[in-house]
């Protein structure tokens, strides 16, 4: 059974950086999409950011392009989310999850969530 834990949210200012962690469990992910998603109290959940576990490969919501960084270190079976130059807008529970589907933004395409970390924003 796929297992994904993501950390290292937390409370952080305008500027800051910050870089979320995910470890995945329960098979083997060479096949696979990995992503990130994000959720604002009262708002769907959107896509930010995922890359194939096999080949590095990357894609970004417009959104956090240029200032977000995903990257995976397959020996941990880890995926990380390393967030730059935070706005407030930023605020959100971010989840991992895990796709089979090359190119999608819809969480829908991605079948194993974990349980999310929150990244508020501090004044």
């Amino acid at each position: 059974q796929v297992q994904l834990v993501e950390s290292g949210g937390g409370s952080v200012q305008a500027g800051a950086s910050l870089r979320l962690s995910c470890a995945a469990s329960g098979r083997t992910f060479s096949s696979y999409v990995l992503g990130w998603f994000r959720q604002a109290p009262g708002k769907d959940r959107l896509f930010v950011a995922a890359i194939s576990w096999s080949g590095g490969s990357e894609y970004y919501a417009d959104s956090v392009k240029g200032r977000f960084t995903i990257s995976r270190d397959n020996a941990k079976n880890t995926v990380y989310l390393t967030m730059n130059r935070l706005k407030p807008e930023d605020t959100a529970v971010y989840y991992c999850a895990v796709g089979r589907r090359w190119g999608t933004m819809y969480p829908n395409d991605f079948g194993y969530w974990g349980q999310g970390t929150q990244v508020t924003f501090s004044s």
